[in-house]
C-alpha cells in the first residue's frame, strides 16, 4: 500500500550553499521590511508646480542654452514630466525584468530558497509598477509610454536574454534610477509625493540589487571567453536602450520645445553627460572588476551613452 501523506519522507532542500543562504536572508528582510504603495504613501489628487521634483541640476537641460530660455515655471514642469517619463521606463523594464525572473524560476529547484526570493521579487515589482503608474497618473505623462523601437528591443530582451544578460540588464535599470532616488529621498526642497515613491522604492531595490549582482557575479565565471565578449555587447546594447528611455522626447514638447533640439542639446551637455557617468558609476566599476565592460567596441556603446568617460 502506498503511504499516506503524512508518512511520506519530507522532501530535501538543498543544501544551505551561500547562494541559499543569502536568499534566505532576502526573504526574511522582505518579510520584515515592505510596504503597500496605496497605504505607505500619501496620495494627493493633484500636484502644484510649487516646488521642482527632482534637484534642478539633475534635469536634462540643466546647464543649456534651452534651459536658460525656459521660466522658472516650465523648469519646474519639465522636472515633473522628466519623473513621470523615469516611472514609464521604470514600469516598462520592470515588466521586462518580471518575465526575466519566471523564465529563470522556471529551470531553478521550486523548493529553494532561491527559488522563493525570486518570486518574492517579482511580487515586489509588480507593486513597484503600480506605484509607478499612480505617480504617473498624479504627475501628468501617461502619454510618456517609451518609445515603439525601445518597446521592439525591450521585448528581445525579456524573451531571449540568457541569465547573466538579464541580472546584467536588472543591475543597469536599477542602479541607474536608484543613484537619482537615493539623492532625490533625503531633499528636502522636493515634492513630498516624488521623495516618498523614491523612499519606498531604494529601500526594496536594494535587495533586488544585492540578488541581482551575486548572481550575476557566479554566472560571469562560468562564461567562456567568446560568451563573455556576446554579453558585453548584448549589455553594452542594453545600457545604451535603458539611458536613452530615462527621458521621453514629450516631455520636452509639453514645455514648448523642439524634441529634436532639446534631445540634440542634452546629448551635447557636458554637465549631462557628467550627470548620467555619476548615476553610473557605481554600476560601471562593477561591470569593470567583472570584466563586462572591457576596452573594445562594447566599451566605445557605454561612451557614446554618456556612461563612461
Amino acid at each position: 500500500m502506498s503511504a499516506t501523506l503524512a508518512e511520506r519522507p519530507p522532501v530535501r532542500h538543498p543544501a544551505d550553499t551561500d547562494r541559499e543562504e543569502i536568499a534566505r536572508r532576502l526573504v526574511a528582510a522582505a518579510a520584515r521590511r515592505s510596504f503597500d504603495p496605496d497605504t505607505d504613501i500619501e496620495w494627493p489628487d493633484r500636484v502644484v508646480d510649487d516646488h521642482y521634483y527632482i534637484p534642478p541640476e539633475r534635469v536634462s537641460l540643466y546647464g543649456t542654452s534651452l534651459w536658460d530660455m525656459l521660466d522658472e515655471t516650465k523648469r519646474i514642469a519639465l522636472s515633473r514630466l522628466e519623473v513621470a517619463s523615469w516611472a514609464q521606463a521604470g514600469i516598462w523594464f520592470e515588466l521586462i525584468l518580471a518575465q526575466l525572473l519566471v523564465r529563470y524560476a522556471y529551470d531553478e529547484d521550486y523548493t529553494s530558497q532561491h527559488t522563493r526570493w525570486a518570486l518574492t521579487e517579482i511580487a515586489d515589482e509588480c507593486r513597484h509598477s503600480a506605484m509607478f503608474a499612480r505617480m504617473v497618473e498624479v504627475l501628468g505623462g501617461t502619454e510618456l509610454r517609451p518609445q515603439t523601437a525601445t518597446i521592439t528591443l525591450g521585448r528581445l530582451m525579456k524573451t531571449m536574454a540568457h541569465p547573466a544578460e538579464g541580472f546584467a540588464g536588472i543591475l543597469i535599470a536599477e542602479e541607474l534610477l536608484d543613484t537619482f532616488q537615493r539623492e532625490m529621498m533625503v531633499d528636502e526642497a522636493l515634492q513630498p509625493l516624488t521623495r516618498a515613491v523614491a523612499r519606498l522604492h531604494v529601500i526594496e531595490e536594494a535587495r533586488h540589487v544585492k540578488f541581482a549582482r551575486e548572481e550575476l557575479e557566479r554566472r560571469v565565471k562560468r562564461l567562456s571567453p567568446l560568451q563573455r565578449q556576446r554579453v558585453r555587447m548584448i549589455i553594452a546594447a542594453a545600457a545604451a536602450v535603458i539611458a536613452g528611455a530615462l527621458v521621453h522626447p514629450g516631455c520636452y514638447v509639453a514645455v514648448g520645445l523642439d524634441p529634436g533640439a532639446a534631445r540634440r542639446a542634452a546629448r551635447a551637455s557636458e554637465h549631462r553627460q557628467a550627470t548620467l557617468r555619476w548615476a553610473a558609476a557605481k554600476l560601471v566599476a562593477n561591470f569593470d572588476e567583472l570584466g563586462l565592460i572591457g576596452t573594445g567596441a562594447a566599451r566605445a556603446i557605454w561612451r557614446r551613452a554618456g556612461l563612461v568617460a
